[in-house]
């Protein structure tokens, strides 16, 4: 189920990999905290390259302990399998190659603290684990501007920059191939070829997965040497991939940063060229861009009027001062768009937010900004937060509807600002429908729709099925499914709000229908460990379709689907017998998957 709304916002980087990346460019508070660099190598005296620690907002910077003398070869998966084994729950894992410690931050104090109670002196494949406190990583952009104190503003020597100065022109141009090349890499690709790209990265993650139940369950050995021999090395057949309907302007969702145009306008609304730890800030606006709809353009471009005509500047990452940091656009295809800013209020008085949020209401209802279509606008305090997330922060309504509709295989869907709904309408349909296909139900099916969203799939199923069951952790997005199950008038759909793991074992344990399939869409890092073995141990669960929007991460997923059965993992293994790709993101390196698992019936001739 990935959002991928950075992908728009960051392609570079993608939303659910981090995780192949993280798609969503978020606005970094704080700054330093996108990527652990060499951490603790910095010998630097300058105590402004750490001044963001002093600040009030949330970097786990400060909670980050070095683990030491790990044991060989041991992977990111594997120290976060430990780690959870164990109780703890990191914000961010860094290994280096094949060196024997990692840097591992947290959330907040206690859980640092507890992790390093727990895990020094711990054994673990032989070795004996120490744990101590970690030095935070540089601001990246002040270590560069250090690092390169003899350049010009530009960042440039100065004679290079004069070379430049006659070439304006070409250089506006340039900009808009940059960020064509940030985020929507494939733009100059063939759309057929696009799809020869994305599906041979699927044929390889399927030989890849073939290799590994090989490794993990000996039984399945002469099934799979079978599968091997009729697909290519893979494990089971792949179909042809399915195109998006549209392959441009096709994204419902978009985020964009605000900070200095590449271009030196100040106040622009776009995409960030580069990333904060190589030093950028700078964005540029997403008008020749062709992923982003029509709609959405014009969102921004009459939100960036607006915002010049404020005395309210751009936030930045590297004092910590100003005040807009970002926009999120969601438009329809119903024509309605809903927009969502992002502002530090700093020590702004209450009366000077009424008075800003009432010329936003006045400015786009009635003013200039009319045109821009917006119905729903929402105003967000993203300040000293203590939180990572942004779902954390309360949305205020300033203008307009709640919500956004949209239609989708001929069902209406409610959307609120942090509900997840899949960022290509078009693409959502065929994969759907291909879901509905594969999923092989009847009357008498009960369907368990995990990660479940706004309960998109589970209501476009409902008219086949006995009963859906939804699972989802935003609340904000259950309230949605609940009411689009009333929008749709259906009867037989239920909704839990919670994480997976916690909810999804006990309504399995509850479940006595005979027929059971599971739909699991879940972020880009895949499903919690335990929800995997509540699967394992559910007998009367038949049937799997895993939707990956990255399949790379879900990869512990399907070899623990698959893996023999033993003491941690009890009940008898699935195998993939079916997969396709579906091209939900055109003109970047993304693909969704679809695989089918089916459960292996030790009763039968066949393994």
């Amino acid at each position: 189920m990935a959002d991928l709304s950075g992908a728009a916002a960051s392609e570079a980087t993608p939303s659910k990999e981090e995780n192949p990346d993280d798609l969503t460019q978020l606005p970094e508070t704080d700054g330093p905290e996108p990527d652990p660099p060499a951490e603790g190598t910095e010998a630097t005296s300058d105590a402004n390259m750490y001044r963001y620690i002093k600040e009030d907002l949330f970097t786990s910077e400060i909670y980050k302990v070095e683990i030491r003398n790990l044991p060989k070869f041991v992977g990111f998966n594997d120290l976060k399998k430990f780690l959870a084994k164990h109780g703890l729950n990191p914000h961010k894992i860094k290994l280096f190659g094949k060196q024997t410690f990692a840097f591992v931050t947290f959330k907040n104090e206690e859980e640092r603290d507890k992790a390093m109670k727990m895990v020094h002196g711990m054994h673990w494949k032989g070795q004996v684990l120490s744990v101590r406190l970690a030095k935070p990583k540089a601001d990246p952009i002040l270590r560069k501007r250090k690092q390169g104190e003899g350049e010009g503003p530009g960042g440039q020597p100065a004679s290079k920059r004069t070379e430049r100065g006659d070439e304006e022109e070409e250089e506006e141009e340039a900009l808009g191939v940059q960020i064509a090349n940030a985020v929507t890499p494939l733009w100059n690709v063939p759309y057929e070829e696009q799809l020869k790209i994305k599906e041979q990265e699927v044929v390889e993650i399927l030989q890849r997965l073939a290799k590994e139940i090989g490794g993990t369950n000996k039984a399945m050995l002469p099934w799979l040497f079978a599968q091997k021999g009729k697909f290519n090395k893979m494990c089971c057949p792949l179909e042809a991939i399915r195109p998006s309907p549209t392959q441009t302007e096709y994204r419902n969702k978009c985020e964009f940063l605000i900070s200095v145009g590449a271009d030196g306008e100040d106040k622009t609304v776009g995409f960030r060229l580069g990333k904060y730890k190589g030093g950028s800030c700078a964005v540029v606006g997403p008008a020749e861009t062709c992923h982003v709809s029509a709609g959405a353009k014009k969102v921004v471009h009459e939100f960036q009027k607006f915002i010049r005509t404020t005395s309210y500047s751009a936030y930045s990452p590297e004092t910590y001062e100003g005040h807009w940091k970002q926009l999120t656009v969601r438009t329809t295809r119903t024509k309605q768009a809903m927009a969502i800013v992002f502002f530090n209020p700093q020590k702004l008085e209450e009366e000077e937010l009424s008075a800003l949020k009432s010329s936003m209401k006045t400015y786009f209802l009635e003013g200039e900004g009319k045109e821009s279509g917006i119905t729903s606008l929402y105003f967000v305090r993203e300040g000293q937060r203590t939180s990572p997330n942004l779902e954390d922060l309360p949305c205020e309504l300033v203008a307009g509807e709640s919500c956004i509709h949209e239609e989708l295989l001929g069902l209406k869907f409610r959307i609120s600002p942090h509900s997840f709904f899949q960022v290509n309408t078009g693409a959502a349909e065929v994969l759907y429908s291909a879901v509905g296909e594969w999923a092989q139900l009847d009357q008498d099916s009960t369907v368990l729709d995990v990660c479940c969203g706004t309960g998109t799939i589970g209501i476009s199923l409902a008219k086949r099925v006995k009963k859906v069951i939804g699972i989802e952790l935003c609340q904000e997005a259950v309230e949605d499914a609940k009411m689009n199950a009333k929008l749709n008038d259906l009867s037989n759909v239920e909704f839990h709000c919670g994480k997976a793991e916690d909810v999804f074992p006990n309504i399995l344990n509850a479940l006595v229908s005979p027929n059971v399939t599971a739909i699991v869409d879940p972020p880009r890092a895949g499903l919690h460990t335990k929800v995997i073995l509540a699967i394992r141990r559910a007998e009367h669960l038949k049937r799997l379709v895993y939707v990956a929007c990255n399949a790379k991460a879900a990869m512990t997923n399907f070899i623990d689907l698959c893996r023999a059965p033993s003491n941690r993992v009890r009940g008898a293994p699935f195998r993939p017998v079916r997969a396709m790709a579906v091209d939900l993101f055109p003109q970047t390196k993304h693909v969704e998957i679809l695989l089918l698992f089916e459960r292996v019936d030790y009763n039968s001739q066949q393994t």
